[in-house]
């Protein structure tokens, strides 16, 4: 294993650092190398059988308002509750 050092984390870096590593329950030190991962554009891709349906991620945040209407628009038939299946 190779070993790195890094200097000039400001605050708020770091505070993100320890709140990622504290959401996922992992070391500062693993916190950083997969946010650094992530950045570098080499995504762990393991499939651990936690995440589901992941593989449209990377279109999040990527609609338009008005390209959200209408799929809300389109879906809204599925909004009705047809009782009478449910007897």
């Amino acid at each position: 294993m190779n070993q790195l050092t890094l200097k000039g984390f400001d605050e708020e870096l770091v505070g993100r650092i320890r709140h990622f590593a504290n959401q996922e329950d992992i070391s500062l030190n693993q916190a950083a190398l997969r946010l650094l991962r992530v950045g570098a554009g080499l995504n762990q891709s393991k499939d651990n059988g936690d995440t589901i349906g992941s593989s449209l991620d990377h279109l999040i945040g990527t609609w338009t308002l008005e390209e959200a209407e209408a799929l809300n628009n389109a879906v809204k038939d599925f909004e009705q509750i047809d009782e009478s299946m449910w007897k």
